[in-house]
C-alpha cells in the first residue's frame, strides 16, 4: 500500500534539495524515511518503497538504500533500492526490491516496445530468406527449424505466429529492472529489460534489448559493451568491449574482448573473443578465440576457428548471397579460408585456402587441405586421433549453464 507524503515530509525533502512538479503524485510505502532521499528531482507519478537498509557496495563501502543525486520520472522504486548519481534521469521504469543503480547516465523507456523480442535476425544468409525472430525463450532447436526448414511452410508459419504472440505479451511502455540486479558505471540504457540478479557494470550503450537472469542463472554485461536489438539468455556473459547488433546470446555463452557480431545467433556455451561474426548461426560450443578471425554467413556447431580463419560470401558483382554449412565438430586451422557457398562434413579439419565450393557432407572425419591452390580431401583421417569418448566426458564439464538449460545437447 502506498500513501501520500505528509507536509512535514515534503518540507524535509525540500530542505534536502528535492523538488517535484506535483508532490501529490509522489507516494510512499511503509518503511519510507526522508533521511535517505537527497537531491532528487521528481516528475510524473513516482512510487517509493522502504529505504535506509545497509547495502554493501564493495571494497568495504556501505551505503544506505535510498535515492541520491537523481531525477525520477514515472518510476516505481521497490524496497531496499539504492539509486546513487544519475546524470540525466530514470524514466518510465519499474525497479524491483534490492536493486542497485549507481553512477549511470540515463535509464529510460522511450515508448511502447518489446525489448528486443521479435527482432528479425538474418542468420546464415545476409541476403535474407532464413530470418529468425528472436525472443526470450528461443532455443537452438526452434531457431534451427525456422532457419533451415523454410520448405516446411506451415511449420515455420506456426512458429512465427507463436513468436508473435510472445512479442505481444512482452510489449510494454515501461521498462523493468528485476530483484537484486545491479546497474553501475553505465552510460545509457534505453528500452532495456533486466532480469533478477543480473549485473550491468561499465557498459557503454544498451538499447532495445532484454537481459534474462535469475538467482541461480545470473547474467553479466561488463565494461564497454555496446548492444542494440538483442536478447541475452540466462547464465550468459558479454564483456570487455563486445559489440552486438541484432543478436541472440544464448545460455552460458561468453562474448568478450572486443568481439563484434551482427545478425547472429549464439547458442549454449559458445565462446567468442577478439574476432567478428556476421549472419552466423552458432550452434552449441561454437568457439572463436583469436584475433582477425571472421565467421560469416554460415552454420556452425561444436566448432573451433583458428587464428585468422575466415570465409567470403561475395562473388564478383553478385553481392553477399552465398552461405556455408559447416557441420558438427568442424575445425578451421590458422589462416584457413573458404569461398562460399560450401558445405563441410562433420568433424572435418580445414587447412589452407579453398576456392572450389566444396561439398564434403558424405565424407566425415576428414582432412580438407590445400596444395598449390588445389583442394584435396583425405577421407576419415580424423578417425586415427579423434577422441570420441573423451569428448563425451569433456563437453558436459564445460557446460556453463546453471539452473535453466533449454538448448537440448546430445553429447
Amino acid at each position: 500500500m502506498y500513501r501520500n507524503l505528509q507536509d512535514s515530509e515534503i518540507a524535509a525533502l525540500s530542505a534536502q534539495g528535492c523538488t517535484a512538479e506535483d508532490w501529490s503524485r509522489i507516494t510512499v510505502a511503509e518503511g519510507f524515511h526522508t533521511d535517505w532521499i537527497r537531491n532528487v528531482v521528481f516528475s510524473g507519478e513516482v512510487k517509493l518503497g522502504s529505504n535506509g537498509a545497509e547495502i554493501a557496495c564493495g571494497a568495504g563501502v556501505i551505503r544506505r538504500s535510498g535515492v541520491y543525486n537523481a531525477a525520477l520520472h514515472n518510476c516505481t522504486v521497490g524496497d531496499g533500492v539504492l539509486i546513487y548519481n544519475v546524470g540525466r534521469y530514470i524514466a518510465n521504469y519499474d525497479i524491483a526490491e534490492g536493486v542497485m543503480i549507481e553512477n549511470v547516465g540515463q535509464i529510460s523507456c522511450e515508448g511502447s516496445g518489446s525489448f528486443g523480442n521479435g527482432v528479425e535476425v538474418s542468420a546464415i544468409n545476409e541476403a535474407g530468406g532464413r530470418e529468425v525472430p528472436i525472443y526470450d525463450e528461443l532455443t537452438a532447436q526452434v531457431a534451427y527449424v525456422m532457419a533451415m526448414y523454410r520448405h516446411r511452410t506451415e511449420t515455420v508459419a506456426w512458429l512465427r505466429n507463436m513468436v508473435a504472440r510472445k512479442v505481444r505479451e512482452k510489449t510494454s511502455s515501461r521498462g523493468y529492472i528485476g530483484k537484486s540486479a545491479s546497474v553501475v558505471n553505465t552510460v545509457s540504457l534505453v528500452d532495456v529489460r533486466i532480469g533478477a540478479y543480473a549485473t550491468v557494470d561499465g557498459a557503454s550503450t544498451l538499447s532495445n534489448g532484454t537481459i534474462n537472469s535469475s538467482a541461480e542463472s545470473p547474467s553479466c554485461i561488463g565494461s564497454g559493451v555496446a548492444a542494440r536489438d538483442f536478447i541475452i539468455a540466462r547464465s550468459a556473459r558479454v564483456d570487455t568491449g563486445a559489440m552486438l547488433r541484432s543478436c541472440f546470446v544464448g545460455e552460458g555463452v561468453v562474448i568478450e574482448n572486443g568481439f563484434s557480431a551482427e545478425h547472429s545467433l549464439f547458442f549454449a556455451n559458445s565462446h567468442c573473443t577478439h574476432g567478428e561474426a556476421c549472419a552466423v548461426f552458432a550452434g552449441p560450443y561454437t568457439v572463436s578465440h583469436h584475433r582477425a578471425t571472421l565467421l560469416i554467413a554460415g552454420y556452425f556447431s561444436f566448432f573451433n576457428a583458428g587464428s585468422g580463419a575466415n570465409q567470403s560470401n561475395h562473388m564478383y558483382k553478385s553481392g553477399p548471397v552465398h552461405q556455408g554449412i559447416h557441420l558438427r565438430g568442424c575445425k578451421f586451422s590458422s589462416d584457413a579460408y573458404i569461398l562460399l557457398p560450401a558445405s563441410t562434413g562433420v568433424f572435418t579439419i580445414v587447412k589452407g585456402r579453398h576456392y572450389q565450393h566444396h561439398d564434403t557432407d558424405y565424407m566425415p572425419f576428414s582432412y580438407l587441405i590445400e596444395e598449390r591452390g588445389d583442394s584435396y580431401l583425405l577421407p576419415a583421417m580424423n578417425l586415427r586421433s579423434y577422441g570420441t569418448a573423451r569428448d563425451i566426458r569433456k563437453w558436459p564439464g564445460r557446460d556453463r549453464r546453471r539452473g535453466v538449460a533449454s538448448d537440448l545437447i546430445r553429447y
